[in-house]
């Protein structure tokens, strides 16, 4: 049966020509944004919203935002509020692989916002994007926890996790 009946083909990987797929190297220089987005799950069929996690490599200075859904329409005016929340010119932006990121209105937008450098994850270096998944863990759970938020609450969390929760994480950080 297998021999007359099963094909078996292999999967072509899809090249995507968008970003450098290597490990930033910031030198000790800030401006280098590690950036991830962490879900907030569905319940009874409603989306939950979406946090954008950015994070600088060096200076480890940290801004939170929510979208209500990783679409282009809701992610690209948010990544371009984080870009300008940050004290000094972005340099760098590293994504892992995800198609909200590694996409040509991303790269535009960081193109128009003179961001020299957009780097992804290498294959099989789940190191490459650490700084922000711990991060992922350690403050964006802790105090937004792992329940149900609904996507039409994402203005409201938007201006609490940009005007208050942020500001907190960075009131100790130092000031170069």
């Amino acid at each position: 049966y297998r021999r007359q009946r099963v094909t078996v083909s292999e999967t072509r990987p899809v090249t995507v020509h968008i970003g450098e797929r290597r490990k930033p190297q910031p030198n000790g220089q800030p401006g280098y944004l590690r950036i991830d987005s962490v879900h907030q799950g569905d319940l009874d069929g409603i989306k939950g919203l979406y946090l954008i996690n950015a994070i600088d490599e060096v200076t480890q200075i940290q801004f939170i935002a929510a979208v209500e859904r990783i679409s282009e329409h809701f992610l690209l005016p948010i990544l371009e509020r984080l870009i300008h929340a940050f004290p000094f010119a972005i340099r760098g932006f590293h994504a892992d692989n995800g198609s909200e990121y590694i996409n040509h209105r991303v790269a535009q937008l960081l193109t128009k916002l003179h961001v020299a450098e957009f780097t992804k994850s290498r294959a099989r270096r789940s190191n490459d994007n650490a700084l922000v998944e711990s991060k992922n863990g350690s403050i964006v759970r802790k105090h937004l926890g792992y329940s149900h938020i609904p996507g039409r609450y994402a203005s409201q969390v938007n201006d609490f996790t940009l005007n208050v929760l942020s500001p907190y994480l960075n009131f100790h950080r130092p000031c170069f």
